[in-house]
Formats: C-alpha cells, sequence, structure tokens
C-alpha cells in the first residue's frame, strides 16, 4: 500500500517534470542543479521539515549558494524555520525572501492568491514579475518571520471557522433540518463568503474534491498553536479545532479537501 503510494507520486511528479520541460523549462535533479541554473529560486513544498531539507541537505540548496543567487521560500512554515533558512542563505552571501501563500488551488491556478512576504525588500522588488502572475496582491511585511506569523493567524481563522461550519452542518442535519436551506438563509446574512458557501456545498455532496488538503491546514493549525506558547497567548479555540482535524485526518482524510473536517463532525 505505502509503496504503492509512493509510486503514484513518483508518476505524477515525472509526469508534471515532463510538461514543465515541454514548456520551456529546464530540469534540475537536485535542489543544488536548480540553484546553479537559477538567479531566483522559488521553493514550495509540504512542511518545515522538507523546507529544511531542501536548503541543508544533501546537494541541497547551500550548496550552490553565491552572493548573486537568490531563494525565496513559499511553504507555510513557522517563524523559526524561516530565520534558520534566511541566516543560511545570507552566510553564504545570497538574498532571502520568505513569501507565504493565501489561497487554494483555484487561486493558484487563476493565478488570484495573495501573497506575504518578508525579508529582503530589493528581492521582493525583484520578484514582482512573478508574483503578478501568481496573485492578486502581495505584501512586504518587514523582518524576516512576519510572513509566517500573519500566514498562522490567517490559516488560524480558517481551521476555526472550518471546524465550526462542519458542527453547525452537522448538528442541522441531526436536528431534521435541510443542510441545502442552511446554506441558502447563510447566504443571505452578515456571515456570508464564498469560502463558507463554497465548503458548506462540499459537505453536503460528501465529494471533498482537494483544493486545500486537510492535513495542510491542520499542520498550519498546529505551527499556530506552538506560535501561541512561544508569545504566551492561549488559543483554547484553535486547539479543540486542531484536535478535529487531527481526528479526520486519523480517519483517513488528509489528503482529501479541508472540508473533510465535516466527516469527524457528522460521525
Amino acid at each position: 500500500m505505502v509503496q504503492e503510494k509512493k509510486s503514484s507520486t513518483t508518476a505524477n511528479i515525472v509526469v508534471l517534470c515532463t510538461e514543465f520541460e515541454k514548456a520551456g523549462a529546464q530540469l534540475g535533479l537536485t535542489p543544488s542543479d536548480v540553484i546553479q541554473a537559477s538567479d531566483i529560486t522559488y521553493s514550495c513544498v509540504a512542511n518545515p521539515q522538507a523546507a529544511k531539507e531542501m536548503v541543508f541537505g544533501n546537494c541541497g540548496v547551500l550548496s550552490e549558494m553565491r552572493p548573486n543567487k537568490s531563494y525565496v521560500e513559499m511553504t507555510s512554515i513557522d517563524a523559526e524555520t524561516s530565520q534558520d533558512i534566511a541566516e543560511a542563505i545570507s552566510g553564504k552571501g545570497g538574498r532571502y525572501l520568505e513569501a507565504q501563500m493565501q489561497g487554494s488551488k483555484v487561486e493558484a491556478e487563476e493565478g488570484t492568491l495573495v501573497i506575504l512576504a518578508a525579508g529582503d525588500k530589493s528581492l521582493f522588488d525583484d520578484c514582482q514579475s512573478c508574483f503578478i502572475a501568481m496573485s492578486k496582491n502581495s505584501f512586504y511585511l518587514g523582518e524576516v518571520g512576519n510572513a509566517s506569523k500573519m500566514n498562522l493567524v490567517l490559516q488560524l481563522m480558517q481551521g476555526i471557522t472550518l471546524a465550526g461550519l462542519a458542527e453547525g452542518m452537522a448538528l442541522a442535519d441531526r436536528a431534521g433540518l435541510q443542510q441545502k436551506d442552511v446554506l441558502e438563509i447563510l447566504g443571505l446574512t452578515s456571515l456570508a463568503c464564498p469560502a463558507l458557501l463554497d465548503k458548506g456545498n462540499y459537505m453536503i455532496q460528501g465529494t471533498f474534491s482537494t483544493r486545500m488538503p486537510l492535513q495542510h491546514l491542520q499542520k498550519d493549525m498546529k505551527l499556530s498553536i506552538m506560535l501561541g506558547d512561544q508569545v504566551e497567548q492561549p488559543l483554547p479555540l484553535t486547539a479543540s479545532a486542531n484536535e478535529v482535524f487531527k481526528h479526520a485526518k486519523q480517519l483517513g482524510y488528509g489528503n482529501h479537501d479541508a472540508s473533510a473536517v465535516y466527516i469527524r463532525a457528522r460521525f
């Protein structure tokens, strides 16, 4: 089962690489190959551990980092990881920028993400042509770590809201109400927003086609709790919502859309 999953992932990567090559991209077999061939390198991987491995691992970014090279970390990570990477990059004379992305697969495909950046201001300015292609807005937030913190604050809000929506939809169903009526009425109130209505429809349909993987949102909620511990800010709602997401992940919905948290709330 695990071997089949790894084989499938590898096959998908090969297909994507082939498509990029057809569009004119050059294939680099290692992170160091990409750094060597590029003036500015953008990285977006699964989690803080993977982000560090890209930089510090064998044939990683640092082996080819030079004063004329720049590195943009777009992985959703914690401020400490970002600062560790920034120090390593600057220690080699390179420029570093963290650029967190707010949005899902749909916004990424449409080029309407919101980018939260912090670090080298000159690199932020040099990245604008790429940021304009990816996003509808990009914000410069100052020193390294600020963008990571802002992203976690927003992800915290999204996770709590989604857990609340799931509980409300589950309660409506258990109480004998029509869930489509709940969404129709919700859409006429001051609480109406595209995200809530979209995720609510996913819950009704039970498809959970992935726009934002549940496991990624849960990872960000965990990181936000860690941030709360560091600054001694109580986050009781986040902690409770995180447990709900963790249980949904344990039930096998980690790779499904984050709206699959409804399964945990319903059953």
